[in-house]
């Protein structure tokens, strides 16, 4: 295999320290472009994984204890630092996982609004008083965190997903234990860097690593242990069963971000330029490998040949290469196994009446952005997740028609409505079966203050902002009496 320069070691970080795991085990990562070996990372098991939780259990009780200005203070600090090294990680995830530079770069952005936000929210543990009927006692709701939280994180937008795994958890006064994801396990460390050089105590925040051959029983130990409190995972709709089942038989709550398949309804009286431009995005946007993808544009028949042709043209114009040149736009899949699903997807496709209006094949280790028009439910990727850069057309006669497509589907997290009539499109907004949905804007779409999550099979619980304070902490109710109680008995 080609190697241009001294491959790196990486260890594990615990307790405020950079360790091996415990056998000395390590695994490789590689460029998905130029398949050279990018990094060697510790291979975390079970012992590492308990010495992880121990760390976390320890620093807990000081932790949750610190003023929510020492903890602003530190993601603000935190948040400067991310600031300064973003051209640095950016190369880091554009080599692990493939995406392009400016993708690595908007990772790093979004990211240090994560952990402004967690500063924001470090005054969020705020409860309310209650009105009691015994006379002369005070009832109160008070929020207080849980304890150790596991979060795991996938590689796709790793720096974001990564940092938003740990950021709310700790704001709250919970600590974290991250498992990072096999395909970015050197921009998931730079997190665990990040807060370690912003002053976080040590065990607050704890990484591990793991080869994939070894991630079943790091996840098992992860939520098993009696010490973790809650389970924070964002990934397939596949793992994530396997996880709130888990999580399920040891009593332990469980947020989980899942798959998507996020539909875009587009009206006949749509501004197509807007919606045209809003599908490119959505769908080709890190080669398709988004949570909110959109991966089926249902467009009402009168408009259809033209939005199709429209989109077809931009998306064949986008430019596919090394994501690491400044003015490539779509670079390589995550994995040969990836490129081979989605060529799966488009073939059957094909054989079943669409038509490829552009892409429709691999060029390397990527594979060109592709249009797929006249898509039937016969069709595999009408239902399928592709996590690639696919776009599907399907055609519809009404916006009656357009809402059943849209919500003939297991997954529900964002979708996307374009009309000029935004009374019309609210309505259909309503009764679209998503999380999340976006008049006259693109599927892909985020915010650190927002609620952000899905329904169905796209997972339950919500991240960002506020809506974060019902995950990572306990209601609690405590009553004080002012006088002594007359009991019955």
């Amino acid at each position: 295999m080609p190697q241009t320069a001294a491959v790196q070691n990486h260890n594990l970080f615990i307790d405020g320290n950079w360790q091996e795991a415990h056998d000395g085990r390590t695994f490789e990562k590689t460029n998905p472009f130029t398949g050279e070996i990018v990094g060697r990372f510790a291979s975390a098991g079970r012992r590492d994984a308990r010495r992880a939780i121990d760390a976390a259990s320890a620093a807990f009780p000081a932790w949750s204890a610190t003023p929510p200005a020492v903890r602003r203070h530190l993601f603000l600090k935190a948040a400067d630092i991310l600031d300064r090294r973003q051209p640095e990680i950016a190369r880091i995830t554009a080599e692990e996982m493939g995406g392009t530079f400016g993708w690595g770069m908007f990772n790093c952005i979004f990211a240090s609004g994560l952990l402004r936000e967690a500063a924001a929210q470090a005054y969020g543990l705020i409860g309310e008083v209650i009105p009691s009927d015994l006379p002369d006692t005070l009832a109160m709701a008070i929020r207080q965190p849980v304890g150790v939280v596991v979060g795991i994180a996938p590689w796709n937008a790793a720096m974001i997903l990564g940092m938003r795994a740990v950021a709310m958890p700790l704001a709250y006064g919970n600590t974290v234990v991250f498992k990072a994801s096999e395909e970015s396990p050197g921009t998931h460390l730079a997190i665990a860097e990040t807060l370690h050089e912003a002053g976080f105590p040590n065990g607050v925040i704890n990484a591990i690593t793991n080869a994939p051959a070894d991630a079943a029983e790091v996840v098992d130990e992860l939520i098993a242990h009696p010490k973790t409190r809650r389970i924070n995972f964002t990934g397939s709709t596949r793992v994530g069963r396997i996880i709130a089942e888990k999580a399920g038989h040891h009593l332990k709550r469980a947020l989980l971000e899942l798959g998507g398949k996020a539909p875009m309804i587009v009206l006949e009286d749509a501004d197509l330029a807007a919606a045209v431009a809003a599908a490119n995005f959505g769908a080709f946007m890190n080669q398709g490998q988004i949570c909110m993808s959109t991966e089926r544009i249902v467009v009402e028949r009168p408009i259809a040949d033209e939005f199709s042709r429209m989109l077809a043209a931009k998306a064949a114009a986008l430019k596919v290469g090394d994501p690491l040149q400044p003015d490539t736009q779509i670079g390589p899949l995550i994995n040969k196994g990836a490129t081979e699903r989605v060529q799966m997807l488009v073939d059957d496709a094909l054989a079943k009446g669409a038509k490829a209006l552009c892409g429709g094949k691999a060029q390397g280790p990527c594979y060109l952005p592709t249009v797929l028009y006249g898509v039937t439910p016969e069709m595999r990727v009408y239902h399928e997740e592709s996590f690639g850069p696919l776009a599907s057309i399907v055609i519809v006669t009404s916006a009656e028609e357009a809402l059943r497509v849209a919500n003939d589907t297991a997954y529900g997290l964002s979708g996307a409505v374009f009309s000029r009539d935004v009374g019309k499109a609210m309505k259909l907004a309503e009764r679209l079966e998503t999380g999340i949905c976006h008049i006259n804007g693109a599927t892909v779409h985020d915010e650190p203050q927002m609620p952000f999550g899905g329904v169905k099979d796209s997972g339950w619980g919500r991240f960002g902002g506020k809506a974060a304070l019902e995950e990572f902490t306990e209601l609690r109710w405590i009553t004080i009496r002012r006088t002594p109680t007359n009991y019955p008995i």
